[in-house]
């Protein structure tokens, strides 16, 4: 049971595939860890000795900013794009696609799945006139 950066790995899948489970590694970046540590990309979690574990944590915490920071890093250039009020701080602030989407159609989620069509709400006439 692997724990790196306060996530517990995945045991049963590849150390590379297990990786991307952290905040911020991708399949590139999972890649260059492993290399960088010098460990087989196709051995499981389950299997890896507590050197090529250590060694693995070591790479991560020292050439790549993951979990806690990044997701505080992020935060922080929203919050700053907000207090200048930009066009992008503007569309974060009212949970509003950012990046150019149309929001007459499939903004779904970010408008909490509101359908207002004319039939998507109407009751079913079971009284008789």
């Amino acid at each position: 049971m692997a724990r790196i950066a306060g996530v517990t790995l995945p045991n049963e899948k590849r150390i590379v595939i297990a990786l991307t489970y952290l905040y911020g590694v991708g399949p590139t970046i999972a890649e260059k860890i492993v290399a960088a540590a010098e460990v087989d990309p196709n051995i499981r979690t389950k299997n890896l000795t507590a050197d090529e574990e250590n060694r693995v944590r070591q790479t991560v915490e020292k050439s790549y900013k993951i979990e806690g920071d990044l997701r505080r890093e992020v935060r922080a250039h929203i919050k700053r794009l907000i207090d200048i009020k930009s066009y992008r701080g503007t569309r974060h602030a009212k949970r509003l696609p950012a990046r150019g989407q149309r929001t007459r159609t499939n903004t779904r989620t970010v408008r909490g799945n509101v359908r207002r069509t004319m039939g998507s709400g109407r009751k079913p006439s079971s009284q008789k006139t």
